[in-house]
């Protein structure tokens, strides 16, 4: 059987690389049904990765730890300071001085064992021995009468006949003239009972009684989904990756489904750090709530550490100082936990600004570099980065927090002024009490908690629906869901310190 050609087959060939009419592929002629494009295009199948690991999360899992939940919120108490010592205000520096207990060194208002807030709760008693100062004075008292229902106390200075002779005057805490105050101790003559004490008018029975802070939070539903059509499925195009993970590959369609999942790891992480309880409660406004009434949100690392922390505006880029204001947050760590190992993870221009203010400390610092002090050599690259140091009882190592560098996060933020610079973090572990398991635990400062059970494990759920590949709907196309549910534990928010 003879062979017919067709009519605009490319069969004519030339005797050098010229275009000719014959010889070329015609992409769009339909005159000659043929091809128009010259050339075909050079196809580079690795992907460029023109903004490096673009993934952000991994902060939580240095610092902290998960564990699986089966309740709607978590509850846990903080311990109280063991010693009694309360900010005061002076009511009288004449005879039988006078002194009003407020708020006890934290802010916190004394409370009783049912947990209502008022003064005359504090735990001072007659018969206790105080340490009392004010900006401009110090003297050591004695308690000699409570009175039952306001709580204001007489004292007695030992070295003085009143608290005016001892350089006091009346003055309040919130005028900022007020007076703070400790016991360290208690006097009884002999042979006496707690109401029979004759160094004072009145004696009382009460015992104090330990006070736990407890702090709730809750968990919040995270979800994403990526979706692809069933035609594209069965169109094959392979693409060269190298993942976030630091992984690397050929992948088909699920290019895109890779960073559908990466960017919800991402937000599983950044969730914990700035999520926020709703608060609005004023007059007209309505509160975030689910349809069961409950307040939307959960408290995360920032707002944790706003509410219940430290903040400072020291070691700022362009005027790091020296360190003095290091022993400022030094002197702030010394009033709370005193943990010993912090890890400090700041942003780029304020890791420079430690640095700098590290360097000053070399004699040579401001004419040249010394060798040896940095561990630097003549035949070696420069190191002026420094990743640790120890100052007083306290060691810090110090990292950069790509979270709060990255432009497409906090690194975009406009309001600079304000922003999160750095945060220092206290290693090791803390002792709680879980009120779910009943016992005392010991649990790193921060730790995710995320909703599980024999029958679902909600810690990072994804799940296949639509006709693609196995048939669930009649949908056509393939959807692929991921879910989780959790809250971030911040325990001892008190040892936390935020950079602003």
């Amino acid at each position: 059987m003879p062979l017919t050609n067709g009519a605009s087959l490319n069969s004519i060939p030339s005797p050098s690389r010229s275009t000719l009419q014959s010889n070329y592929i015609d992409f769009t002629s339909t005159a000659t049904a043929g091809w128009a494009q010259q050339y075909l295009p050079d196809l580079m199948e690795k992907e460029a990765e023109v903004f490096g690991n673009r993934t952000v999360s991994g902060f939580l899992s240095q610092v902290g730890a998960e564990e699986p939940m089966t309740s709607d919120q978590v509850i846990w108490s903080e311990q109280a300071r063991l010693h009694l010592a309360y900010n005061c205000d002076i009511l009288s520096v004449a005879a039988s001085s006078t002194i009003g207990v407020q708020t006890d060194i934290d802010g916190n208002t004394p409370q009783n064992q049912a947990g209502t807030a008022a003064v005359q709760h504090h735990g001072v008693r007659v018969g206790d021995t105080l340490v009392i100062s004010d900006t401009n004075s110090t003297v050591k008292a004695y308690v000699s009468n409570r009175a039952a229902a306001t709580g204001v106390l007489t004292v007695e200075p030992y070295t003085a006949l009143t608290l005016a002779a001892a350089g006091f005057a009346t003055g309040t805490v919130a005028a900022g003239t007020g007076c703070r105050i400790f016991v360290y101790g208690s006097e009884y003559i002999k042979a006496t009972n707690y109401a029979d004490n004759s160094l004072g008018t009145a004696g009382t029975a009460t015992a104090n009684y330990p006070v736990f802070t407890s702090f709730t939070n809750k968990p919040i539903i995270l979800r994403d989904y990526y979706e692809i059509s069933g035609s594209d499925t069965s169109q094959i195009g392979w693409v060269e990756v190298s993942g976030e993970d630091g992984t690397g590959g050929y992948l088909w369609y699920l290019k895109a489904e890779g960073d559908t999942r990466a960017r919800f790891t991402d937000y599983l992480e950044m969730a914990m750090i700035e999520g926020e309880q709703t608060t609005v409660t004023a007059a007209g406004a309505s509160e975030i709530t689910d349809f069961l009434g409950t307040t939307a949100g959960t408290q995360g690392l920032f707002s944790a550490v706003t509410a219940r922390g430290n903040q400072a505006s020291l070691i700022v880029p362009g005027n790091p100082g020296n360190l003095g204001e290091f022993d400022t947050i030094l002197a702030e760590f010394d009033r709370q936990g005193s943990i010993e190992e912090n890890m400090i993870f700041a942003n780029r221009a304020t890791a420079l600004a430690i640095d700098d203010m590290l360097a000053t400390m070399n004699s040579y610092g401001g004419g040249g570099t010394s060798y040896g002090v940095f561990n630097n050599e003549e035949s070696m690259a420069l190191n002026l980065v420094f990743s640790g140091f120890r100052r007083g009882s306290y060691d810090f190592y110090k990292t950069d927090w790509k979270y709060l560098n990255d432009f497409a996060t906090r690194g975009g933020i406009l309001d600079t002024a304000s922003n999160v610079r750095g945060i220092f973090i206290p290693a090791g572990t803390s002792s709680v009490y879980d009120q779910m398991l009943g016992k005392n635990l010991k649990r790193p400062f921060l730790h995710v908690r995320y909703r599980a059970s024999q029958a679902d494990d909600r810690r990072f759920k994804t799940w296949v629906t639509g006709s693609v590949g196995a048939v669930t709907s009649d949908l056509d196309a393939m959807q692929i869901h991921y879910l989780s549910e959790r809250c971030l534990v911040t325990q001892g928010a008190n040892n936390f310190m935020l950079l602003t």
